[in-house]
């Protein structure tokens, strides 16, 4: 009489897994291979290690329309009364999008405002030309030294893309696991068999090795191998020497002709026979010569359901990643928006932005939106729609956000709106690596921005370093004005050092602030803490604003600072030593400012936050820190409270 195979119990799903993991973790199967891999053919593949750029993008200051490059400051006073007119050569020089734009000229004027002189070569302009107009910086989109891609992150077509304008042509990514699929049954034939009576065509063998490709594997579809103890023995052994993972579909359940799991005992180790789920309760989880072997049902509604709870885990982990399914189906979350959105009447527009979840509700911000901002696609959770005949949406307003990303990744996420620093960057792939579903989302609106976004409630912290003038204290002052009688707290974070970054062996020979008034000059946005620890040295040195040429001309971060001082243009600027070492250049010290995370003490306790502290505390945060040279931590995750 053929034997059956008896379920004595049936294990829950959670149990059932963890079970299995931690098999598979004490045996060793869960270990990823990596390797080195050519860019252009890293579709999918998975980083193990952060990616920065080698080089800048634009390369260059470049033109960002068709018209003529002019000196704004030789513009001032053109209007439709006074036409300004341009000889060419000296005034002005044709160009188009993308050329370089260099010395003495610093702007563009489009070519549909510019009228040209009957039979002259000469033009006319009807407008003053603001510095920098229409021009895109040196490093505006890509910074050398700039962290392109965090570890563990699956590569799509636009990091491709900016990995090549960064200058990465190759990098380390984990293996892909190669993955046997072993249909089994004397009634299973292949779709292009003419089907019999009884006969059942083999459709989930196509619709695994889908799934295994979707989850960063590659397949390897088996010859159907008939209901015969022997025959599926032989195919195991045979694709286990061949394959990372084995997956036998059908006979895994307690008919007489089900001989799986008998094969499997025989050869391996069964650790779970059966779990409570319905469809889907005929599994098997083994181990067989140190590597996974899973049975899943035959009935195709039980095998999906099967190989998304256990299949796609053990997938995840052996080739790198922890970050979840590479492809999500697209959702719309009703979302705040943390900063205004101001468009054309004329288009439709799609804005990138970035999600995260504050509170009870979902809050977005907008990404850098111009055409050739490929980064803010890598970064972008997803994007907000604004309908045509729509001049945009205010702050605080409440849209619709279609979603690149997990909602489940975005609940999990850690969101940061304020000052920029480079440590944002790193403490995000450590979150990641250490406490795998969590992520840090960094917005870089400067230190008042942030403050300003805590207080609407659109944010859980707030990167802060803003000194107070009065008493020389960083932070505490401005969260006791912004937030009277709220209960507040401060996450001590590190000291850094602000200082001006100038081009290599400093040609300007500049020593302090009060160099900058013979220097051509970049400076940090309106409430950034860099500009504000600046108009307090200008202070202290007798300077005003107005005698430095550049006080005006804005840049967002201290990379896209550091790019546009290592470009033709610009002699210094203010920033932090890790840009200024990734860019090449010469560092002043300006003086130690603590650079910290606002936080509502309500907060303090969600999982997120506790782990974003023990990484501010973590050894292997404060080496990468002496590596990157310029900061302190000895107060690094202490606690202040503070009541407004």
């Amino acid at each position: 009489m053929a034997k059956r195979n008896l379920y004595l119990k049936t294990t829950p799903v959670e149990e059932a897994g963890e079970k299995y993991m931690q098999a598979l973790e004490e045996a060793g199967c869960l270990k990823p291979q990596t390797e080195m891999t050519d860019t252009y053919e890293s579709l999918g593949r998975i980083t193990v290690e952060p990616v920065f750029a080698k080089c800048c993008s634009p390369l260059f200051n470049a033109a960002a329309m068709d018209g003529i490059a002019v000196k704004s400051t030789e513009t001032a006073g053109a209007s439709e009364e006074r036409p300004l007119t341009l000889e060419p050569g000296t005034e002005y020089k044709i160009i188009d999008t993308g050329d370089p734009i260099r010395a003495p000229f610093d702007a563009v004027v489009m070519a549909e405002d510019v009228t040209e002189e009957v039979g002259s070569d000469r033009v006319m302009i009807t407008r003053s030309v603001p510095g920098w107009q229409h021009v895109r910086p040196i490093g505006e989109d890509i910074a050398a030294g700039e962290m392109l891609l965090p570890s563990h992150h699956r590569i799509r077509p636009v990091d491709i893309g900016v990995l090549l304008a960064g200058g990465i042509l190759s990098l380390k990514a984990f293996k892909k696991p190669q993955v046997s699929i072993i249909p089994t049954g004397t009634e299973i034939i292949m779709p292009h068999e003419n089907p019999a009576e009884g006969d059942i065509i083999d459709s989930n063998s196509g619709m695994f090795a889908a799934m295994v490709a979707e989850a960063g594997g590659i397949p390897h579809r088996c010859g159907i191998v008939p209901d015969d103890y022997e025959q599926i023995k032989k195919t195991v052994l045979r694709e286990i020497k061949n394959s990372d993972m084995v997956i036998i579909n059908a006979g895994s359940s307690a008919g007489t002709e089900d001989y799986t799991v008998h094969v499997l005992r025989e050869i391996g180790d069964v650790i779970i026979h059966g779990v409570a789920m319905k469809p889907g309760k005929p599994v098997i989880l083994a181990i067989v010569q140190g590597k996974p072997v899973i049975g899943l049902p035959g009935y195709p509604v039980s095998a999906y359901l099967a190989f998304e709870n256990f299949v796609e885990p053990v997938l995840q982990k052996i080739s790198g990643s922890n970050r979840g399914s590479r492809n999500t189906a697209r959702k719309t979350v009703k979302a705040v928006l943390s900063k205004r959105i101001v468009s054309s009447l004329k288009h439709r527009e799609y804005v990138r932005v970035k999600v995260g979840k504050v509170g009870d509700k979902f809050v977005c911000a907008p990404l850098a939106r111009g055409a050739g901002a490929a980064m803010s696609l890598v970064r972008a959770d997803g994007f907000c729609v604004i309908p045509q005949e729509s001049e945009g949406f205010e702050a605080g307003e409440t849209v619709d956000v279609e979603l690149y990303t997990d909602i489940a990744q975005i609940e999990n996420t850690l969101v940061s709106i304020g000052s920029h620093d480079m440590i944002i960057d790193v403490m995000n792939d450590m979150m990641a690596e250490r406490f795998p579903g969590m992520n840090l989302s960094g917005t870089h609106v400067g230190s008042m921005g942030g403050l300003m976004a805590l207080s609407r409630g659109e944010t859980v912290i707030a990167p802060t370093h803003l000194l107070d003038e009065e008493t020389g204290e960083y932070n505490i002052s401005y969260i006791e004005k912004i937030f009277p009688g709220e209960k507040m707290a401060l996450i001590k974070g590190v000291d850094r050092i602000q200082g001006i970054m100038v081009k290599k062996d400093n040609p300007l020979n500049i020593k302090g602030v009060e160099d900058l008034t013979r220097a051509r000059y970049v400076n940090r946005q309106r409430g950034a803490g860099t500009r504000v620890l600046l108009d307090y040295k200008l202070k202290q040195a007798g300077i005003t604003p107005d005698m430095i040429n550049g006080y005006d001309k804005e840049a967002a971060t201290h990379m896209a600072v550091a790019a546009l001082v290592a470009s033709e243009e610009i002699d210094a600027g203010m920033g932090i030593k890790p840009a200024a070492d990734a860019m090449g250049l010469d560092f002043i010290e300006v003086g130690t400012e603590e650079y910290d995370f606002a936080i509502r003490q309500e907060n303090l306790e969600l999982p997120q936050v506790k782990a974003f502290r023990q990484i501010l505390q973590s050894e292997e945060f404060h080496e990468k820190l002496e590596k990157m040279g310029g900061y302190g931590w000895h107060q690094a995750g202490r606690i202040v409270m503070i009541k407004g």
